[in-house]
């Protein structure tokens, strides 16, 4: 008897754990076990999150790490994670532990070591950076702001309606662990990138990304140039942060399928 090989979804800072659902009915045809947990405190819907974004204040990168391994040890077999924004580097930090046969991360969130700060990178995250206050505070992107750091390379009635359909109130304390991680012995946002031992990661970039500027995924993956595991980076043009919910996504899934059954990490 065969089982399907699971794989974890994990979302960034700003979007629910739904905007996974097109991804997981695609692995889910291709013979994979998807899962699309979302972050502690995080509501069952994308309303209820908006109601309530008390829930998620305060939450840094080692609780939600923390979260996503208790997910990951209840299950029957290690899973593939596949991590968009923070979730990239989440998925990043599990796989260096040991906690999955394989990852993908998507426009990952700089993890220590990363020393590119474009000035685009520096606009995105500003909603957030710009008051120490918002580290203990769950912080909305407005409309606009969503459309500079994640929707600037579709069309702007598109990106309108995916901030409707898909946004909730984020903690802002992993921006804020991933901005001064280069400054912090101890950093939560440090990943073990050179164990040889993991299994196989695959980083993507969109090149037309602000939030995570293609620069930022190329210096990540310079990192990893110390461990023989296998690491491959491929990168979309004219793509944005949008580019796992917008109306490109199925070519970035696909990517990742593939690449997946290049690795010989099939669905059962």
């Amino acid at each position: 008897m065969t089982t399907s090989t699971p794989v974890v979804f994990i979302h960034g800072l700003w979007l629910h754990a739904s905007s996974w659902q097109p991804w997981a009915e695609e692995f889910a045809t291709n013979g994979y076990e998807p899962l699309t947990p979302g972050w502690p405190g995080e509501g069952p819907t994308v309303a209820a999150s908006r109601a309530n974004p008390d829930a998620v204040a305060g939450h840094g990168i080692d609780a939600v790490a923390a979260h996503y391994r208790q997910i990951i040890q209840g299950l029957d077999s290690p899973p593939v994670l596949i991590g968009h924004s923070f979730g990239g580097l989440l998925a990043q930090k599990l796989l260096g532990e040991g906690h999955g046969r394989a990852a993908v991360a998507i426009d990952p969130a700089q993890i220590k070591g990363v020393k590119p700060l474009p000035f685009a990178q520096l606009r995105s995250g500003f909603p957030v950076l710009g008051n120490p206050a918002n580290r203990k505070r769950a912080v909305s992107l407005t409309a606009k702001q969503f459309r500079y750091g994640f929707g600037n390379a579709i069309p702007e009635e598109e990106s309108a309606r995916l901030y409707e359909e898909h946004t909730i109130p984020s903690p802002g304390r992993p921006l804020f662990e991933a901005a001064f991680a280069n400054f912090t012995r101890n950093s939560p946002a440090a990943v073990n990138t050179n164990r040889t031992g993991r299994g196989p990661l695959l980083l993507i970039s969109g090149q037309d990304d602000h939030t995570v500027p293609d620069v930022v995924t190329r210096a990540t993956f310079k990192l990893y140039r110390g461990s023989t595991a296998i690491t491959e980076l491929k990168q979309f043009a004219e793509r944005g942060h949008s580019l796992v919910i917008d109306h490109g996504w199925r070519t970035v899934a696909d990517a990742a399928l593939g690449w997946l059954a290049d690795q010989k990490i099939g669905a059962a």
